[in-house]
């Protein structure tokens, strides 16, 4: 790709000098032979690019890095008034001996050079400002392309600085529920333990690309759910739906966990009441839909050091990974805490 944009950025060059070559040659091949207006031609626009070309594809360089713009504006007029010298002396020479326009016949020798250098001052504005806005317009693209790639790649750190805050918090959480199982019960610590190690190799293998297929972000929170209702026990009921119709869909890896572990970590219940987890996750075409409620009472809520950082966590996620393609809502009263997440799919 950038070796197409150079080609065409130097054809675009080539064009521009070979027009302006054309225009000279028909000018001067109605006063000069057809061998004078060739050479007088080949003089013309070999002196404009030497000069256009130093300009724009060495100071104006120099300039742009070094933030000297200033600078640049004087070595701009100097070569522009350098351009007009030599386009003078170049026409000059070429023209017939002793031949002026009758209202410039008065004029010395000195006094007629001078005039030609002030009227030739245009078109040497003309060919080093468009020479040097070519290089502007390449320079340009080029520093929008690395803004382009420093903003994707600040984003992809943001990104995987939000998983990691995740995953290890997941980790030392099912790691400490199976210390407790085991002494409890063996059989079940098994069964969680081989439930995380699903877990653990879908975090470890799985998600380090962009986007994972819907069914194995889906698995994934299977494991999840099933690992929390295992913790649980009959203190708490639990409910879910999966209407996955296409699990070939694409997804943001891990993106949806921190809203199903926050409503088990904050599940409450009334003395002597089971507390409840209900969970729907629908899909249909491209819309695909998160809703996941949990009993919740400010008398009896679980203390938490967290202070909502998986929210805020999904939230920065949702901006970065689907801007305009999500909305997240979360409300909550006094018995009920609900999120619903809906998010366009690729």
């Amino acid at each position: 790709m950038k070796k197409i944009s150079s080609y065409k950025h130097w054809i675009f060059i080539a064009v521009f000098w070979f027009a302006l070559g054309f225009a000279i040659w028909a000018q001067s091949v109605e006063e000069l032979s057809i061998s004078s207006a060739i050479l007088q031609t080949l003089l013309v626009v070999s002196s404009s690019v030497v000069v256009a070309h130093t300009l724009s594809d060495i100071l104006l360089p120099k300039a742009l890095l070094s933030g000297k713009m200033k600078t640049f504006v004087i070595q701009s007029i100097i070569m522009t008034v350098l351009l007009s010298v030599l386009l003078t002396t170049i026409f000059i020479s070429f023209e017939v001996s002793g031949f002026r326009p009758d209202a410039l016949s008065k004029l010395t020798f000195g006094e007629y050079f001078w005039f030609r250098i002030y009227t030739s001052i245009p078109a040497s504005l003309l060919i080093n400002g468009t020479a040097c806005g070519l290089r502007f317009y390449q320079e340009h693209n080029a520093i929008e392309k690395k803004h382009t790639l420093l903003k994707q790649s600040h984003l992809e750190a943001q990104i995987k600085i939000l998983q990691d805050q995740i995953n290890p918090h997941l980790m030392f959480n099912v790691l400490n529920h199976i210390h407790i199982l085991m002494q409890r019960n063996v059989d079940l610590a098994s069964e969680l333990l081989i439930k995380f190690s699903d877990i653990l190799r879908y975090q470890l293998y799985e998600c380090n690309r962009e986007y994972v297929y819907l069914d194995r972000e889906i698995k994934y929170l299977k494991d999840l759910v099933g690992v929390e209702q295992i913790r649980w026990g009959n203190e708490l009921d639990v409910y879910c739906k999966w209407d996955i119709k296409n699990g070939n869909l694409e997804i943001v890896p891990l993106l949806l966990m921190p809203l199903i572990e926050n409503a088990f970590k904050h599940v409450s219940r009334l003395p002597h009441e089971k507390g409840y987890v209900n969970l729907l996750c629908t899909q249909e075409q491209h819309n695909f839909t998160l809703k996941i409620e949990n009993s919740y009472t400010d008398q009896y809520k679980v203390n938490s050091n967290d202070h909502g950082l998986g929210l805020d966590n999904v939230r920065k996620r949702l901006s970065i990974q689907y801007p305009d393609k999500h909305d997240l809502t979360i409300t909550k009263t006094k018995d009920k805490f609900t999120i619903i997440l809906t998010l366009v799919l690729n």
